[in-house]
């Protein structure tokens, strides 16, 4: 698809992956110039089995990056920089982006090996000019350290993507800055993309301050080590147990890849402070007070291979679960997370852990602002247009109907789909007719789109029904078997057990086979789709299932 010029309105598109609308890219687009914001990933749903993440398709902007001017990064999660690699494997585009998200990009960028990139910092106080388009921002809250939204200023007019945020009044880290974001207002905002994954939430987010609280009070009553549990990019919430460490005389060993990276570079960039002595290696631990030692580590969201989860079921290496340890979840469970992180929990209890989580103390806030702040960011902003982007439909939904009591009309409110492309200026805004392509790309392994709905279909298959492998050696001269078929079966039915039904099988696919010879029928792939179309049948009447089954013909 060639570029959007069939009017010079400015576009406006995502490009997601699957699920949540607008998280992982949107595209801002004036004549020859293109803006990215964001290149995330999507970690992939139960159903996308040996999936290990969803991109968007970047079809589009391969067949244009002659006009894209730059990629700009609203924070350095996941979700919103973990597909810049996937990305600048096809395009390079310089990357804009605050010193914490630069330093975690360059290091995914080392580990793909994609060479050089030119990278710019950003911060509240830079503009960025090119022909049409301008881009700047401002300083955001969120549950990671420089997070910012951006101002895209096309000749139609402001167009406004927060980023993910919250209005922290006692943050961590550098406050919001709330005279920029109304200033942006009194110039006048054509449209305000805004983040909107709490609009189902009343009220004010808790601050972060309060969590620290909790962490200090959990540390001063507790007598034996510690484990905390967080999202390895939660650098604030890192630095609050540090810091709580410090105060009641702990060592602190870190557990988990990402954890250990993400911590360093915090160090590095002045966002976790600490004598460099109170970090021990995981092997000293056991040599100190129980008293004495706080455990950071990764898998606050059940995942099997995170540290938390091996240490629970015993798995880990260095580290086992003493009877008496507290283990804090320090986050909420992500939905599709919930079964796996009660999992972790119960299995903790069973070998004697003692677990603090959300639902029991104030050890995790959000970092997304619920109602109030999203009416306070629409009432400072004060947008023309509207469009609710992260989050899943209903929240989107939810967030019109906030923008509309603040006083945005409701046709000029926006719910769209990834791919969907909205023109827009200071006249009108109407979603137009043509559509980008949107759908997700599947990264498994080293493989990048080469896994489809068939392969996802037959895993789905293979992991809920099994498989049935049917050898044949066959004479093609003589036109007969060699010998009776040969039936492995994996995942159906324990053959031990079912003897009566792999001869019946044998018996079915012996009678298919020599009706097709005596028939003249000698095409292999026939006498397959044959026997196949004959054994399907037979197995769901006798046993209720739909096996994979794989025949394979041997010439002797």
């Amino acid at each position: 698809m060639n570029s959007l010029q069939y009017s010079s309105k400015t576009k406006i598109f995502a490009l997601g992956g699957l699920g949540e609308i607008g998280k992982n890219m949107y595209v801002i687009e004036y004549n020859d110039e293109i803006i990215i914001v964001d290149a995330g990933f999507k970690f992939p749903e139960s159903e996308l089995l040996g999936i290990d993440y969803v991109i968007p398709d970047y079809t589009y902007l391969e067949k244009n990056k002659d006009k894209i001017k730059g990629l700009f990064i609203t924070h350095g999660h996941e979700d919103h920089i973990g597909g810049v690699p996937f990305l600048f494997k096809r395009i390079k585009v310089p990357i804009y982006a605050g010193a914490l998200a630069t330093a975690l990009i360059q290091s995914k960028l080392e580990e793909h090996k994609t060479g050089y990139v030119e990278m710019i910092h950003i911060s509240d106080d830079i503009d960025v000019q090119f022909d049409n388009i301008k881009v700047r921002f401002f300083r955001t809250t969120h549950s990671i350290p420089d997070s910012f939204g951006v101002v895209i200023t096309t000749p139609d007019g402001n167009i406004v993507h927060t980023g993910d945020f919250k209005f922290d009044f006692t943050p961590m880290g550098i406050e919001a800055n709330l005279h920029k974001i109304a200033e942006i207002g009194r110039e006048g905002v054509l449209c305000l993309l805004s983040d909107s994954t709490n609009s189902e939430v009343p009220g004010f987010s808790m601050s972060e301050k309060k969590v620290g609280e909790s962490i200090k009070e959990i540390f001063e009553a507790t007598q034996s080590r510690i484990l905390f549990a967080t999202f390895a990019s939660n650098i604030h919430r890192i630095q609050q147990v540090v810091e709580a460490s410090i105060r009641y005389k702990r060592k602190i060993a870190i557990v988990g890849r990402s954890m250990e990276k993400t911590i360093q570079i915090g160090k590095n960039l002045g966002y976790i402070q600490a004598p460099e002595d109170i970090f021990v290696e995981i092997s000293q631990i056991n040599y100190l007070p129980t008293h004495e030692v706080t455990i950071i580590c990764t898998g606050s969201q059940g995942e099997p291979m995170a540290a938390l989860s091996r240490i629970a079921n015993g798995n880990h290496r260095q580290i086992h679960i003493v009877k008496g340890d507290t283990v804090v979840f320090s986050s909420s469970p992500i939905p599709g997370n919930i079964i796996s992180v009660n999992r972790t929990i119960n299995q903790l209890f069973r070998v004697g852990a003692n677990v603090i989580h959300h639902k029991i103390s104030d050890i995790h806030t959000s970092g997304h602002g619920t109602q109030e702040e999203q009416k306070l960011m629409i009432s400072l902003i004060k947008p023309k247009y509207f469009m609710p982007i992260h989050g899943e439909y209903r929240m989107l939904k939810k967030h019109v109907e906030l923008a509309v009591d603040w006083g945005v009309s409701l046709e000029n409110c926006f719910v769209m789909d990834n791919g969907q492309v909205l023109e827009i200026s200071e006249d009108e805004a109407r979603i137009n007719s043509k559509t980008i392509p949107s759908q997700g790309v599947y990264v498994d392994g080293s493989g990048i789109g080469d896994i489809g709905n068939i392969v996802l279909r037959d895993r789905k298959i293979l992991s809920e029904e099994g498989i049935i492998i049917i050898s044949l050696s066959m004479d093609s001269k003589k036109k007969q078997l060699v010998s009776p078929p040969a039936i492995v079966t994996r995942g159906f039915v324990y053959m031990r057990g079912s003897e009566e039904l792999m001869r019946t099988i044998e018996k079915v696919v012996n009678e298919c086979v020599s009706t097709l010879l005596k028939q003249d029928i000698l095409n292999w792939g026939k006498i397959k789709q044959e026997i196949v179309e004959v054994l399907s049948p037979f197995l769901y009447a006798e046993t209720g299932r739909r096996p994979m089954l794989l025949p394979i013909i041997i010439e002797v």
